[in-house]
């Protein structure tokens, strides 16, 4: 059952790819029946985790025998891997059969149909795995899938650049994944997870000297592998990749979105917890870093027009949260966050795509409005979704949300409180731009063409079903889940997930004040005041602002989000262009390898010739001669021991003088 788990994708994409010119439509019922079954697959292996509270290891084959390194074809089904392996093949179920009716009018559906598998297969190859080289297959998988899914639509030249631009960046991320990888590998001999994780506590005093520092070697591998992480789950200063991934059609945002690309990091932090549990000075950078992210990215959501940029940026902030939960040692809380977040941000994506595909592939808000009476059953999804990403009471991300927000405050350190207060900023403004969105696009007056806006329509049934699935474990998944995943004394992640006793603050949060558990509450609700308040009296409060110079700049400068693009483009990509066109290319390819590589040996060889022709004299004694030199040069360089040899030398003497005479 579990090989079949990750061979039906695969199946799915063959299938599709080479088979797709004659069975037509029949091809459609077999992708569907694969996924769906799975899903079924990957069920009843999370309840036989669940129930068993045991392991599975599948060995498939071997695969490298090198000196001390061997590595099989190895599959573990922890309770770690059976959670996320549930999450990944359900959301990609939905947006398999949501894809049929929003990309049914594309040539190529069964081409994107099988990169949605593909994609599919790489994330369960990924979250599989029981060693570092064979999870970097599944990493290096997710990322090719990737490229492919956001450049479907080739034609497009935005497309274009938003998959190189995914690609390069994350190449950075790579990168630090395979120093990891390798400095892992020179300290323990190995590559697999159970003999790295036994022995990782062995590294905490154990030095390493770089120059004239020496580093806590469990430090170096523990940043390695988060700059890996920053760059699948786009974090701040990798993260540029993921608003552009929106060129994309929307099944494959929903996908990278929710369940797949971008979890990638997060489980990444979450599976080496036995390494970076050890590292205090890892898990104050990952903390830090992932508070900066949720607030950066909330912030930059506030002031964007388009529909799903500002989704996109709402998965960032997300991110940022479940990041800074590993950081806060909440490896925990940080999964369940993702896994409800899976749920209500693939919502999110596929309602967009229904009001996209509704108003003629129009995204501007500023061109929307009024939707409400058009699309009620979309407006009613979208808002669930919008609720439960703003942490309302008793939606799903109301469970995961305001518990990050509490362990951060009961850490009653300064790291903690630091992630707190960002988190609760994050929070009034995810609040803030849902609820911006929810009233451009459905609440306020129309703005759009009259006949676009008269021919907009609910989608058909085969569209509404994984809305209304979606709708329902956004309410419930949270509430049903909570102390399976968080409950105190529940013995869900003993063999998965590794956190030492005293990070262990899950207790504390009974203990803060109630002030502190309502603020993340009591700031959505004022934002979804503050909003209504500024849009119906719109022309009043922008008129105001209009007149105040440093809001033009405000605003500018959160639209144009903190200017990491203007910077990256401006001052480091275009003076890497420039330094590797004048230096690289017309130095050193055009100039050095060229002279010493193919014009040097032309020249070489064109010299040498024309000295050789001069010496075609035509005398027989100049032949005899230069034959002479010849055998004397050769036994020379061939016999080291003649060069003292007098007799030697006498010898070809008298010969030089006979000839000469």
């Amino acid at each position: 059952m579990g090989f079949l788990i990750f061979l039906l994708p695969l199946i799915n994409f063959i299938t599709g790819l080479l088979f797709s010119s004659f069975l037509y439509n029949g091809i459609c019922f077999v992708l569907i029946l694969n996924m769906l079954l799975s899903v079924i697959f990957s069920q009843i292996l999370l309840y036989k985790v669940i129930c068993t509270n045991f392991s599975y290891v599948l060995s498939i084959n071997s695969w490298i025998f090198i000196d001390l390194l061997k590595i099989k074809w190895c599959f573990l089904f922890d309770s770690l891997t059976c959670i996320m392996l549930f999450i990944i093949i359900f959301i990609s179920f939905l947006v398999h059969l949501y894809s049929l009716e929003y990309m049914e009018h594309d040539p190529h559906l069964y081409r994107f149909l099988s990169y949605l598998s593909l994609f599919t297969f790489f994330m369960i190859i990924l979250v599989t795995a029981n060693n570092f080289l064979q999870m970097f297959v599944g990493w290096e998988g997710v990322g090719l899938s990737s490229y492919l899914l956001i450049n479907f639509w080739f034609t497009r030249i935005q497309a274009n650049k938003a998959a190189i631009k995914a690609m390069l960046i994350n190449r950075v991320g790579d990168f630090g994944l395979l120093l990891a990888m390798f400095l892992i590998y020179l300290t323990f001999d190995s590559l697999d997870y159970d003999m790295i994780f036994s022995l990782s506590y062995k590294l905490v005093y154990y030095k390493v000297l770089i120059g004239n520092f020496e580093f806590i070697i469990i430090d170096i591998i523990s940043i390695l592998l988060f700059i890996g992480a920053m760059g699948k789950s786009a974090q701040l200063g990798l993260h540029t990749w993921l608003p552009d991934a929106m060129e994309g059609p929307t099944p494959v945002s929903a996908l990278i979105h929710a369940a797949t690309m971008v979890t990638a990091g997060v489980f990444l932090i979450t599976r080496c917890s036995f390494i970076i549990e050890y590292s205090t000075f890892s898990l104050s950078v990952i903390s830090f870093i992932g508070a900066f992210t949720a607030l950066f990215a909330a912030t930059t959501g506030l002031f964007q027009n388009d529909l799903k940029k500002i989704i996109a940026y709402s998965t960032c902030s997300q991110l940022g949260y479940m990041i800074f939960a590993c950081g806060l040692s909440s490896y925990d809380v940080g999964i369940f966050h993702l896994s409800n977040h899976a749920f209500f941000k693939a919502l999110l994506f596929l309602c967009a795509g229904c009001v996209i595909h509704a108003v003629n592939d129009e995204q501007d808000l500023r061109k929307l409005g009024g939707l409400k009476r058009l699309l009620p059953f979309s407006y009613a999804t979208m808002l669930i979704g919008s609720l439960a990403l703003t942490g309302f009471p008793f939606l799903s991300g109301f469970y995961s949300k305001d518990v990050i927000l509490e362990l951060a405050y009961a850490k009653y350190s300064l790291q903690g409180h630091f992630c707190y207060y960002l988190g609760l900023a994050a929070a009034f403004c995810t609040a803030f731009y849902s609820t911006r969105l929810l009233y451009l696009t459905f609440l306020s007056e129309p703005n759009g063409v009259k006949l676009i806006l008269l021919k907009a329509h609910e989608p058909s049934y085969k569209m509404s079903i994984p809305l209304i699935v979606l709708t329902i474990f956004s309410c419930l998944f949270g509430f049903v889940f909570k102390d399976l995943f968080i409950g105190f004394g529940s013995d869900f992640w003993i063999t998965s997930i590794f956190f030492l006793p005293s990070n262990y603050t899950i207790l504390d949060i009974e203990f803060i004040g109630v002030t502190y558990k309502l603020l993340p509450l009591i700031l959505s609700i004022l934002s979804f005041f503050l909003v209504y308040a500024i849009y119906s009296y719109y022309l009043y409060f922008f008129y105001a602002l209009k007149k105040i110079k440093s809001f033009q700049y405000v605003y500018t400068f959160f639209n144009k989000k903190w200017y990491f693009d203007r910077i990256y483009n401006q001052y480091i990509s275009q003076n890497i262009l420039n330094k590797s066109y004048f230096l690289t290319y017309q130095i050193i390819d055009r100039g050095l390898i060229e002279q010493i590589g193919p014009y040097g040996i032309i020249n070489l060889i064109s010299t040498i010739s024309t000295k050789v022709l001069n010496t075609q004299v035509g005398y027989i004694v100049s032949f005899i001669l230069l034959l002479n030199a010849s055998i004397l040069s050769f036994i020379l360089l061939s016999n080291t021991f003649l060069i003292f040899n007098l007799k030697f030398y006498l010898f070809f003497i008298l010969q030089f003088i006979f000839l000469i005479i």
